[in-house]
């Protein structure tokens, strides 16, 4: 059971999604309504947690869902090593040869949580010398950022911070919330992306690294977060009112198509590395790894090394019923660090994460009014579906994709997702 259980979970009453209902500005008193138990009509897969509300879910004859027939190709692809032996060894030893003569050898993306400081953590231990690049798109989780200067110091580690253009961050985030897609918070992860490429090319690095584990995070179905360029460009050209700077290699702002995204891969010729795929990864032994070794203190939730993720979490249960632990939690189950009638019955309570200060803060940094939160949560839910993007385009040539997966390009688990399982 992972140790830091009771702080991931509110005590406070399950509360009911309802789309489309006009609330209040987030207080204690309207965080804390039912959630109704799962009906009769809801199948709950037989292997984990995945319910029959999860989008792109299916069952096979035995009651198994999509998703943890993904895993097991996963498990299948990446099979766990020890450290400096099979893929994960030689994956090491081409880095360290490719950064020969230069400052760094790999760019890693890190945010103070677990994973990105456990994956600092290891690529020093394998006597990589990773630069380490924090984007910081107006919503830092204090503790969050603490733990990255104390593993940066204690590591000997370069860290470099990329800063959004607030004007155009924050555009862009009201955007995407009037676009009424539950993937509000791509135009981050887009920009994180894009800063990772553009310090890769500015050092003239091939490697990006990411600290990430299929075992403990999942995947996360299509629908509710499909990224591209694209989609970003659309929705913000409809609801948008700052225009966004155009892209350069070493500045491309928040500009990540498939033009730019190719310029990266094969003119530049950046890879992209998980680690954490190829090895035994276990919550709690990391943990305490982290606290003995780098002083890390845990920012209090899953994902909330960023604040945002509070309001992001809220929108999610109380217009759209997604609560994204779904398939976090269904990914640990299948690891055999959680019990399935655990993950079932916390996926029940509402997250400790729905802080309603953090929330009213993130609103009011936001520069919204009451009313105009009001008019967001009561719009109707859209998908990516509803808007112009290139995903029959990637559809029609995903065999392109997965060539790219083969070469390390971009992650397996990324091909699986677009096209085969969700």
């Amino acid at each position: 059971m992972d140790r830091f259980a009771q702080n991931e979970e509110n005590i406070l009453s399950p509360a009911s999604p309802s789309a489309g209902r006009k609330v209040e500005l987030p207080t204690a008193g309207n965080l804390g309504k039912e959630l109704p138990s799962a009906g009769a009509n809801v199948q709950t897969c037989t292997r984990c947690c995945i319910n029959s509300t999860v989008a792109g879910v299916k069952f096979d004859a035995r009651g198994e869902c999509n998703f943890c027939t993904m895993h097991d190709e996963l498990e299948r692809a990446y099979p766990i090593d020890e450290p400096g032996t099979g893929a994960f060894g030689a994956a090491i030893e081409k880095i360290k040869a490719d950064g020969r003569g230069k400052k760094y050898d790999c760019v890693l993306g890190v945010s103070g949580g677990r994973d990105s400081s456990y994956t600092l953590w290891l690529l020093k231990q394998q006597g990589l010398r990773p630069l380490a690049v924090h984007f910081n798109d107006g919503f830092g989780n204090p503790v969050a950022g603490k733990n990255m200067t104390r593993a940066a110091q204690a590591l000997k580690v370069d860290l470099r911070t990329i800063t959004s253009d607030w004007r155009e961050s924050k555009d862009l985030r009201i955007a995407f919330l009037r676009a009424s897609t539950p993937d509000f918070g791509m135009p981050t992860d887009l920009g994180i992306a894009a800063a990772l490429y553009a310090v890769a090319t500015k050092e003239n690095l091939h490697y990006v690294v990411i600290g990430q584990s299929f075992r403990t995070e999942g995947i996360c179905p299509l629908e509710w977060l499909y990224f591209e360029g694209k989609y970003l460009k659309e929705v913000h050209r409809r609801f948008g009112k700052v225009p966004l700077r155009p892209w350069k290699p070493e500045d491309p702002g928040f500009n990540l198509g498939i033009p730019e995204f190719c310029y990266y891969a094969f003119i530049r010729r950046i890879k992209t590395f998980l680690p954490l795929y190829h090895l035994r990864y276990v919550r709690d032994e990391v943990d305490d790894l982290l606290i003995r070794e780098l002083g890390w203190v845990y920012p209090g939730a899953h994902y909330y090394d960023d604040l945002y993720q509070s309001l992001m979490t809220y929108i999610l249960r109380v217009k759209f019923g997604i609560d994204r632990r779904i398939f976090n939690y269904a990914a640990l189950v299948r690891s055999g660090q959680m019990n399935r009638e655990e993950a079932i019955g916390r996926v029940r309570e509402v997250y400790v994460i729905e802080d309603p200060k953090v929330i009213q803060l993130c609103i009011k940094r936001l520069g919204l009014t009451q009313e105009e939160f009001n008019e967001i949560i009561a719009l109707p839910p859209k998908t990516f579906h509803d808007y112009p993007t290139n995903y029959a385009w990637l559809r029609r040539f995903k065999f392109v994709v997965r060539m790219m997966a083969n070469l390390q390009i971009v992650p397996k688990s990324t091909y699986m997702k677009y096209f085969d399982f969700c």
